[in-house]
């Protein structure tokens, strides 16, 4: 093994899924550059894989070490001149025996070399039945099935490499072929002298010198090895008459007839297989155009549905609790007692009939996704959206989470092996509007706006992060190594782990999200008795007034807001002394527009800005509060100036 960076060499022929599997593991951050004094390209990257590093190799397509072209003969002078630590070769299952003659060349090298059976979707859709320990059992090499264009069977198959490099490689045996053409074989090595410059193993160099029709190598070893070359000559010309056609054509046709003999011996052909419906339907899920276009389609279902039954039930839950607030000013008069029973009402109410109508929807759905599978393929598909703000894919986990609640999300870039990474992850978290600010944005901005003003609300958070994204990326130069995105099969929702999912969700947001609605309500009708709300919208009235043109009762919102972002919304309507329904009476639409782009983008709630502190530092946590004001600032400015 190499005293620096393992390398590993994807080696394959033309359409094998070499590069998607090769771009599965180091993804778009991968270099392409020349072969050194050529004009051939391959790509090649370093990856961090569980805090190990490996350098990869993408060599050109080859369907054999007998190089026809360029990029052919570039892609062997690799391996022999470079001597990879391990070599993958990725093999198409579906035509698996035309594929198995460039392994079969392959393994004359003697080097440690691994098997990616890829494709094996595409062949069960064929009928094609692989086993796969007694593809291994013939070849002697350990094989991993692949579907790179679904990455499963990464990981696996990095693992397998790691456990080659542990024990010093798996240097496959060259299999024998017909006893008169291996007996010749093994003449030819014994006259291979040391004084000839091997670049690789005897017997690989006398396979190839037999099968050489390159007239000035020929032409060289006359000049050079006058007595190798009357022995080639030899035993070229015994090949030749046995078999009654050139010593090439013969070398090449065992290498194919082995090729099949060991795919019939490994894998069955049942004509009658028919993909599950699941498989058939992942096809189209994954598929390169359609992915994107089932990934809008999913995310304005997801949309309508959380804000039509978010909107049915919250119109039918706030009715009772009007009357109820309308009934105690009635028996309590405007005292102390009625302040601090219309905030625990006012609190209450707002947790029932505002947040949880949408709230229990958005965790329902959320949970369909994972349970389903999908929320992986999602990720997956926008891989390369990660990639283009300087990250990978496999920040796009943290991300999804960070839809339901941010404290999770941040807790989930541990998953992330570089620092690098983790931080910038952690920095545009908060930007990801969790089911708190989704809520404050269907029950705002879709309910008084219209469902496609919210929908453009995502939209532009979404360019905010990409924009983000690349600026703090600006200032961590060092490239994000690859990583794997595993992506498990489809498979039918289970409602009993949907409704468990969701209940979990649900109980966190009752034991410490509903109570501070409550505390907060009950603490602002206070301030509001008492006078001393006015106090603080004062101080913050030249910001709220002049600066994001809003009423100067909400400033006090926004104080209150970093408690918990759904606080903002109960207080909201609290602080103006309105109902749900007759907010636009007190509030204009750009007004709505700004109040919801500020607290959406206003510094992260408490629990966000622990977690952060305790996660990545102190630094980082008032590094996102900072950026965090800028932004909403900006942002509420802008909203203010164009509308």
């Amino acid at each position: 093994m190499s005293a620096e960076t393992p390398v590993l060499v994807f080696v394959g022929q033309p359409n094998c899924g070499k590069s998607t599997l090769f771009n599965a593991i180091a993804g778009l951050k991968a270099e392409t550059s020349n072969f050194p004094g050529t004009t051939v390209k391959h790509t090649h990257s370093r990856v961090n894989v569980e805090g190990r590093m490996l350098s990869v190799v993408d060599l050109p397509g080859t369907y054999s070490l007998n190089p026809q072209d360029p990029a052919e003969r570039a892609a062997l002078t690799h391996l022999f001149q470079e001597k990879p630590d391990v070599i993958v070769n990725v093999v198409d299952a579906s035509i698996l025996g035309r594929s198995l003659a460039l392994t079969l060349d392959l393994m004359e090298l003697r080097r440690p070399m691994i098997i990616a059976l890829n494709m094996t979707d595409l062949a069960e859709k064929k009928g094609i039945h692989v086993d796969v320990r007694e593809l291994e059992a013939h070849l002697g090499l350990s094989v991993v099935p692949t579907v790179a264009l679904h990455g499963r069977g990464v990981k696996e198959l990095l693992t397998k490499v790691f456990e080659v490099l542990g024990r010093g490689g798996s240097v496959p045996e060259a299999t024998p072929w017909s006893k008169d053409v291996e007996s010749r074989i093994l003449h030819l090595e014994e006259a291979l002298s040391h004084g000839f410059p091997l670049t690789v193993n005897k017997r690989f160099t006398a396979v190839k010198m037999i099968e050489a029709e390159d007239l000035s190598f020929n032409r060289l070893l006359s000049e050079t090895q006058p007595r190798l070359k009357a022995v080639l000559d030899r035993v070229r010309k015994e090949i030749g008459e046995a078999r009654g056609r050139p010593a090439y054509e013969v070398i090449a046709a065992e290498r194919h007839h082995l090729a099949l003999k060991i795919f019939e011996e490994s894998a069955q052909v049942r004509h009658e297989h028919k993909p599950p419906p699941l498989e058939r339907l992942d096809d189209v899920i994954m598929h390169p155009i359609l992915g994107y276009l089932v990934l809008l389609a999913v995310f304005l279902g997801f949309f309508f549905m959380i804000f039509l039954a978010g909107n049915f039930l919250e119109n039918l839950l706030l009715g009772p609790f009007q009357s109820l607030r309308g009934s105690l000013s009635r028996i309590l008069g405007d005292g102390l007692g009625f302040s601090l029973a219309d905030g625990l009402i006012q609190g209450v109410a707002g947790g029932v009939a505002i947040v949880l109508p949408y709230f229990l929807p958005l965790l329902f759905l959320m949970a369909l996704l994972e349970d389903v599978g999908y929320l992986a393929r999602a990720g997956f598909l926008l891989d390369t959206f990660m990639h283009r703000i300087g990250l990978h894919g496999k920040s796009v986990s943290p991300f999804l989470i960070g839809f339901g609640c941010n404290v999770p999300a941040v807790m989930a870039t541990r998953i992330l092996e570089s620092q690098r990474d983790r931080i910038i992850t952690g920095l545009l978290i908060p930007f990801i509007p969790c089911s708190a600010r989704t809520m404050i944005i269907l029950a705002l901005v879709a309910a008084f706006l219209g469902p496609w003003w919210a929908l453009g609300f995502y939209v532009v958070n979404m360019i905010v992060i990409a924009v983000l994204g690349r600026v703090i990326t600006a200032f961590y130069r060092e490239p994000s190594p690859g990583l794997i995105l595993e992506i498990p099969s489809l498979k039918a929702p289970s409602l009993k782990n949907m409704a468990r999912k969701t209940w979990i969700q649900l109980l966190a947001f009752i034991k410490f999200a509903w109570p501070l609605l409550v505390a907060g309500s009950v603490v602002l009708s206070l301030l509001q008795h008492f006078g001393a709300d006015a106090v603080l919208n004062a101080v913050l009235s030249p910001f709220v007034v002049h600066g994001l043109g809003l009423p100067s009762d909400l400033g006090v919102t926004l104080v209150f807001g970093f408690l918990r972002k759904e606080l903002s919304l109960v207080m909201m309507l609290q602080a103006l002394g309105v109902d749900y329904g007759e907010l636009l009476g007190f509030l204009t639409r750009q007004q709505i527009l700004v109040f919801v782009v500020f607290v959406n983008f206003f510094i992260p709630c408490l629990s966000t800005f622990g977690i952060l502190w305790k996660e990545l530092g102190r630094k980082v946590a008032f590094l996102s509060v900072a950026i965090s004001i800028t932004v909403a600032i900006l942002l509420s400015l802008l909203v203010r100036l164009i509308f």
